[in-house]
This record gives structure tokens, sequence and C-alpha cells, in this order.
């Protein structure tokens, strides 16, 4: 009996997924824990064993087309086997919000006023569009896609409701100067397979002349969906800028200590990153400022009880955030092993969704990427966020001498409905006397 293989749930939050690669053919033989495809979550792109034994009678899925999770990807038999009729999922339709109720009735004086505005909005507004817009014919799609000619800019005028038709395609190609272009064989051929506007590149040839570089330039420009990775992080950051009052806070440390207890471990053989120390120290000031270790709603403020430290990393799709837990409890060898193994995990695809949960608190570094200050917006469910620069040489004033000095400088985005300035200042404070205190680095050592 053949069994229908669902694309699983990987996360709590994803109801639609996406198929990056099918890694097996129609006719492969499988067998229970083999890789059967890659799936791209809003967290990272992730592989999928299966689950059963037998052959891959047919893939219902193909990769690129997002459906709902849980949806039958393929069919898994014996060779030779039925296969039962499925059809392709389709991606459930975004929901709709919900009206909003109707205003209570006007007063005598406001219905007035209103009555007023409407007729003056008739009078000076320009006509809305037409709510219904037919579609060209047949002759004309074709007829325009041959030519190059983008069909909304063609005033239709059969029958009538006013559609395009082949012949308005015709007059609009003599009255747009179309017939006065120039384009190379090679360039036209390029633009009719990229689906662009013959019209809308400029040509820089002779005369105007369009060439190949010329509309590789305008296929370079086409606008090019996110992934579901940079969907979600967009969605995501838009609404904690948009909701959540953020400001900032910052302070230059002295990381000169750091960096010569990093290299005095370097020589016992013992190599800590400077950004194992900085994850340390956050995390036991957080426990001093448990505000910056919370979330709110706007209306109430909830303060977590562990100290979980997500440490953004960067990738070519978008951004991943793995979470160190208990981050308060576990020495700084602990810490990083958890951030290497986190770090490799990302780069090949490899992260769990569970490990990218729980987080309290964010880190951002940039140290690496020489960078003298940024700000960070807060991950929605945390109220604060670190943004880490990197440490430079920098001449300061110490018992009235210049000396120069490992200077960083490290901002904090706070949520302003929990956390206030003070607490904010005083929490970057405390992170920047514990990593200036030999104490505090020979203690955690």
């Amino acid at each position: 009996m053949s069994i229908l293989v669902p694309i699983p749930k990987l996360g709590q939050s994803e109801e639609t997924v996406k198929i990056e690669k099918w890694r097996v053919k129609e006719g492969d033989k499988i067998k229970k824990g083999d890789i059967l495809f890659e799936v791209e979550t809003d967290k990272a792109v992730l592989e999928v064993e299966s689950q059963f034994e037998g052959t891959l009678l047919k893939i219902i899925i193909p990769a690129g087309k997002e459906v709902p999770v849980m949806a039958t990807c393929a069919v898994i038999g014996n060779p030779g086997e039925e296969i039962p009729k499925i059809e392709t999922p389709k991606a459930p339709e975004k929901k709709v919000e919900a009206k909003k109720p109707a205003p209570a009735a006007p007063s005598v004086k406001s219905a007035a006023t209103s009555a007023v505005q409407q007729v003056q909005q008739q009078v000076y507004s320009a006509p809305a569009a037409p709510a219904f817009k037919p579609k060209p014919s047949p002759r004309a799609r074709k007829f325009a896609a041959d030519y190059l000619i983008a069909l909304d800019k063609v005033t239709g005028t059969g029958g009538d409701v006013g559609r395009v038709t082949e012949a308005d395609v015709r007059k609009y190609l003599e009255s747009s100067g179309y017939l006065k272009k120039l384009i190379t064989p090679t360039a036209f051929n390029l633009a009719k397979k990229e689906k662009l506007e013959l019209l809308a590149i400029e040509g820089s040839g002779d005369n105007g002349r369009v060439t190949l570089a010329d509309v590789k330039s305008a296929a370079s420009e086409k606008p090019r969906e996110f992934s579901n990775m940079r969907k979600i992080i967009a969605r995501r950051l838009t609404e904690s800028k948009q909701r959540i009052p953020h400001f900032y806070v910052t302070v230059s440390i002295d990381m000169t200590e750091v960096v010569k207890k990093r290299q005095a471990l370097k020589e016992q053989g013992i190599n800590l990153s400077v950004n194992v120390f900085i994850i340390k120290a956050v995390a036991l000031a957080l426990k001093e400022f448990p505000m910056m270790n919370a979330e709110s709603d706007g209306i109430t403020a909830k303060y977590k009880s562990k100290v979980n430290i997500g440490i953004a990393v960067s990738l070519e799709s978008g951004l991943v955030v793995p979470v160190i837990r208990n981050a308060d409890k576990k020495a700084l060898d602990e810490i990083q092993s958890e951030v290497a193994n986190f770090a490799e995990k990302a780069r090949t695809g490899k992260l769990q969704p569970e490990e990218m949960k729980g987080g309290t608190f964010t880190i951002s570094n940039m140290g690496m990427l020489n960078v003298e200050n940024f700000s960070a917006i807060i991950n929605p469910g945390e109220s604060a966020i670190l943004a880490v620069s990197s440490a430079m040489p920098t001449p300061v004033v110490r018992d009235g001498q210049v000396v120069v000095r490992d200077m960083m400088k490290v901002t904090v985005s706070a949520d302003h409905r929990v956390v206030d300035g003070s607490d904010g200042a005083k929490f970057v404070n405390a992170l920047r006397m514990k990593l200036e205190s030999t104490e505090f680095l020979n203690r955690e050592i």
C-alpha cells in the first residue's frame, strides 16, 4: 500500500513552507533516515528525513512552490503500485482584517460638516478608477508579448467595456515612439526572455540604440521576491520598530584587559573569542537589571526568570538567532563551544527550530566588520538588544596622561514601556565595569 508523505510542521509559527530542493528523484529507493528534501522556514533551511521505506513513486510538490504545512508532498510505495490521485495544494489565502465597527451616529453639526466635505470631495477629487478592468484579448496579449509591450499602458477600445485589442496595441506602437526605438537582435532576444518592457529600457548605444549591456542592466534591476526567511525578518522588525518605543544608550568600553586576558589564555592553549567574554558579562548584568530581560505588551510586563542570550548570525539569505540557554550559569568554555557549534550549523543550514527559540535578550556583534557604532532593532518578545561595535585603538586620558587603549562602543536599544532611561544607562555601565575589571575576568576563568 502506498504511503502519502507530508511536509512536517517544523516550527510553531509556520503556516506555509517551501521546498527549496529535492535530494531524491522519482524511482529512487528510499530508506528510513534518507534525506528527502530541504525546506525553507522562517529561521533556516532544514533537511527533512524520510520516516518510511520503499520507492519514491511520485513527487507531488515541486521545488520552489509554497504550500500549507502537512500537505502531501510525495508518494512512497512499491514499484508498479497504483498512485492515488492527489492535487497539488495551494498556499492558504492571506487573512483579511475584520472591518472596524461603524462609528456612532454624528451630531447635527458634524453631519452638516460631513455633508459639505462630501460635496467638496466630489467637486475637487479626481474620479475613482473603475472597479472592473476587462482582460485583453488573446491576440492582443500575444502581440504585446512578441513586441515587449506592457499592456497596462495601452488604452482599450474594444466592446462596451474598453477591452484591449490587437488594434489598440498596434496603435500604441505608433503613438508611443516604439517604432523609432533601436535595439540589437541579441539584446531583443534577451529582453524577451527576461520579459522586459522595451520602452522602459534606456539605450546607451549610437542614436540611443539598446544594447545587450543595457538589457542585462535592466534585467539585474527586476524585483526579486524575498525568501521566506527575509519575509519574516521584514515583517517582524517592521512590527517591532512601529510598536515598540525604542530608546538608545551608548558607552565606550576599554577592552584592553579583555584582550590581554584572551592572549594569556591563548598561550595556555585556551582559545576564547572576545564575544564569549561579552556574552557572559551581559548575562550577569541582566541578573542585576531584570527589566532588561523582560517583555511588554504595552499593558503588562513579563520578567523572565532565565537568561537565554540570542546571538545574531548573519547569512547570505538573512539573519538567524541561535540561543545560548542559561548563559549566566555557564562557564566561558561552554559558551565558546556552543557559539562555535551554532555558527557552523548556521553556515550549513543545520540549525533546528528549537535552537532558535526561547531567547530573552539578543546580542548583535559587528566587531569583526570594523564599525565604530550602530543601533539594533529589538526582537519581538524581548525588551532590549545590545549592538556591539569593533574594538579600536583609541587615544584616551588615563591619570592625566594620553594613552592608547582598545575602546569598544556598545549601544543598548531598549523598550521604553518597561525600561526607563536611567535603567538603560545603569545596565550598559554595569556591563562596562565588568569587562574592564581584572577581578571579573580572573573570576570567570
